[in-house]
């Protein structure tokens, strides 16, 4: 008599970028003792909200490129030899001249993924792992059976039980007045609702890379981008919007950085510290990771032999001295000067193939950072919270060539300006309709601004503890805040009594800085409130793992997250 093997039952929450790439992981591990139910909100799989029509419209790109994308199966310059000849015509793509460097339109850019989600399901076939895909299926709930260490996963109509189970939900925009306050958006997205005719000026909050989305929708809706004999660009407003204009409201009154040539363009460096590295030093260090040891090994010392002149200038400047030195040409020049001269140093470096290996590093650090980010203490997550990110979300944004000329040209044409609000500054939502923007101008001056539309464009909120959408495992008490221990007593005790709200103080007298999200451990494992991890229950749901992960950068984040994942699941054979 036969014996029915069991299989482990895994199911991944979301059939976006994260999704995919958990997907990718199971089928290529090699094992096959198991089964995987994906459960995806929408009808389509792999592009989820950045490359779907819920992020982004034909003229939106994305700001990586085919040999900045980590493999899935087939490379996108393969793949892009596949596409019917319709869809190139629509994106403008000439096969011809396709280089792996070339950044593509982010709706293309989903079909890409979609595609490879259809290639892994072949792949699973064929090594005969049984797929279930459940399309339009909302996950409501999560629950966990303590006993039978089983996850339950509860949709509007069914009740299914799990050994595993991978939260991939991806972004999620809370709603706060839209629909309630005439003309105020939460989001841009989906951009489609951003196809208005205006002829008055729009407030936009934020200046990274949603913003620019927003600004390239409502331009080509209220004017058009001409082209001359030389290759430039100037944009004309339709005449039935002689009065719009766009504003960008911005805590520093600054644009971000402009995408350049990539020399390792997988944020790799064999300089970096390793696991073994950081454990050792916790060790040494009361179990906190310093940042001032992470900045001097994952960043200064890179340059040592890689540009000796840079080396020179920054290897005796402390964290705070560097970002002030790096800030200060930022603040010096006008910001559509600054990204003229960012936009010519960037063509020249990818024209020539040649990175700027400070900004590069940058992007090093800043992604080598974020998965021990946990172990820092409170006084550094501040430091870096305050100091360090600020500059890294400029530098690091990559804004496509395109999307730079744009800007530009409406700057140019006097429709778009940006402007310094400070973090002081106040939305107020007004009864018919609009807000008035409260902020100080930069000689302190308040100032008062009504605007009859306002886009919220800061990007995905990283979201509290309380935020978390599957109350059962909120009430079971099986997921808990994420906070970082403070490293004095002292440092941690006068926060405190300043009536500081993120800091608190626990039954041994110790002190914590309050982060956003929830508590996770190195293998995205969530913790619950006895501080036990969860072997059975995984998250990669960006907006809630944002306190211990300050900046999960898109493609590379998903294919790291996914591989700790992977390892840790001790019952896969």
């Amino acid at each position: 008599m036969k014996t029915e093997i069991i299989k482990e039952r895994i199911a991944i929450l979301g059939g976006g970028p994260s999704g995919l790439f958990m997907y990718k992981r199971l089928v290529e591990s090699g094992k096959t003792n198991f089964e995987i139910d994906i459960y995806e909100r929408k009808s389509t799989l792999g592009a989820g909200m950045p490359y779907s029509h819920e992020g982004a419209n034909d003229e939106h790109v994305t700001n990586i490129s085919d040999n900045e994308t980590p493999g899935i199966v087939t490379s996108i310059s393969e793949w892009i030899l596949t596409v019917p000849a319709e869809i190139l015509e629509r994106f403008k793509i000439d096969t011809a001249n396709f280089t792996e460097y070339k950044v593509l339109p982010r709706l293309l850019f989903g079909y890409y993924l979609a595609d490879q989600f259809k290639l892994l399901e072949q792949k699973a076939n064929e090594a005969g792992i049984t797929t279930r895909i459940h399309y339009q299926s909302n996950v409501v709930d999560i629950s966990y059976n303590e006993q039978g260490k089983e996850v339950w996963v509860e949709t509007t109509t069914s009740k299914d039980k799990f050994d595993y189970v991978v939260i991939c939900t991806g972004h999620n925009w809370p709603v706060r007045y839209e629909g309630k306050v005439k003309g105020y958006y939460d989001a841009p997205y989906p951009p489609s609702k951003l196809l208005l005719k205006l002829n008055h000026a729009v407030a936009i909050k934020g200046s990274s890379l949603t913003a620019i989305d927003a600004i390239r929708t409502l331009a080509r809706e209220n004017g058009a981008f001409l082209k001359d004999e030389n290759g430039n660009i100037s944009f004309q407003n339709h005449p039935e919007s002689p009065d719009f204009k766009i504003i960008m409201h911005s805590r520093n009154g600054m644009l971000p950085a402009v995408r350049f040539h990539l020399e390792d363009s997988h944020l790799k460096n064999n300089s970096l510290l390793t696991e073994e590295d950081i454990e050792i030093h916790r060790k040494n260090n009361d179990g906190f990771l310093s940042l001032d040891f992470v900045f001097q090994k994952n960043f200064k010392e890179i340059f040592r032999e890689k540009d000796p002149d840079f080396y020179d200038r920054i290897k005796d400047l402390s964290i705070e001295d560097f970002v002030a030195e790096m800030m200060e040409l930022r603040e010096r020049l006008e910001p559509f000067q600054l990204l003229k001269a960012e936009y010519i140093q960037a063509e020249k470096s990818i024209k020539r193939e040649e990175s700027v290996y400070w900004k590069e590093m940058l992007a090093v650090l800043s992604f080598a950072m974020n998965h021990p980010a946990k172990y820092l203490s409170a006084e550094d997550m501040q430091r870096l919270q305050k100091v360090l990110m600020p500059l890294i979300s400029i530098v690091i944004a990559f804004v496509p060539q395109k999307s730079c000329t744009e800007l530009l040209a409406l700057h140019h044409a006097g429709v778009l300006d940006i402007i310094p609000v400070g973090d002081d500054s106040v939305i107020e939502p007004q009864n018919g309709g609009g807000i008035v923007y409260h902020f100080s101008d930069p000689d302190h001056n308040p100032r008062s601004v009504y605007y009859e539309t306002f886009v919220d464009c800061v990007g995905q909120p990283h979201l509290s503890y309380k935020d978390f959408p599957f109350k059962s495992l909120l009430s079971q008490k099986s997921i808990s805040p994420a906070r970082i221990k403070f490293k004095s007593n002292e440092i941690g005790h006068l926060a405190f009594s300043q009536g500081n709200s993120a800091i608190e103080k626990d039954s041994e007298g110790s002190y914590f800085l309050s982060v956003s999200g929830i508590a996770i451990n190195d293998n995205f494992q969530i913790i619950n409130q006895y501080g036990a991890y969860n072997e059975n229950l995984y998250i990669m749901a960006v907006p809630y793992i944002g306190g211990y992960n300050p900046d999960y950068s898109g493609l590379d984040f998903c294919e790291a997250a996914s591989m700790h994942i992977l390892n840790s699941m001790s019952r896969l054979e």
